[in-house]
């Protein structure tokens, strides 16, 4: 079975994208390629029971193993040597992206508190947004008596344009909250 954000891009986004744009192509409409979750974890190489938790909670998350990221190259101020671990991040694709995608906009980002819409202006220039999270906690998923330590993380949305416009139509029309903006309801699937 389809994820319900990927019915309602298929059914009701594409549509409104192709007359909204005026593209003449439907491979020209936009469409989300990926999200990649990204946690760095300064303390990691002296706490490997952080690093471990980290990677149990983006499991948790995402529903995807993550990659541990390690350090490129040396840096004896922060105390890095080459390969060691310092975060973690998962890329999701697919239907797991847009069950990820739909939790995120429909659930997790209406639970921070104060929240008044997600920036405006944290695309990148080339049609990718980047959203940072300040703790894990706003995700249902986590259970916050196993919690070692509160950490943040960067969700990027990379989108198949390379325009600001055209990702933040797509963005909008998906059920981004963007601030000032009127949210748009998702619909249950007919079968459902």
């Amino acid at each position: 079975m389809k994820p319900r954000l990927q019915i309602h891009y298929e059914e009701r986004v594409r549509g409104r994208l192709k007359e909204e744009l005026a593209l003449t192509n439907p491979m020209q409409i936009p469409k989300i390629e990926k999200v990649v979750v990204n946690v760095g974890l300064g303390e990691a190489p002296k706490n490997a029971k952080l690093l471990d938790s980290v990677v149990a909670e983006l499991t948790t998350i995402t529903g995807q193993k993550p990659v541990v990221t390690r350090a490129r190259k040396s840096i004896s101020n922060f105390g890095l040597r080459q390969g060691m671990p310092v975060g973690a991040m998962v890329t999701l694709r697919g239907a797991r992206m847009y069950e990820f995608l739909d939790r995120l906009i429909n659930v997790t980002i209406p639970r921070i508190r104060d929240f008044r819409g997600v920036p405006s202006r944290s695309f990148d220039g080339r049609g990718n947004y980047t959203l940072g999270v300040k703790e894990q906690m706003i995700f249902p998923e986590i259970d916050y008596d196993k919690v070692e330590r509160i950490h943040g993380m960067d969700i990027v949305v990379v989108t198949s344009t390379n325009r600001d416009d055209e990702a933040y139509a797509l963005l909008r029309e998906m059920g981004m909250p963007f601030r000032g903006q009127q949210p748009v309801l998702l619909e249950a699937p007919a079968d459902a």
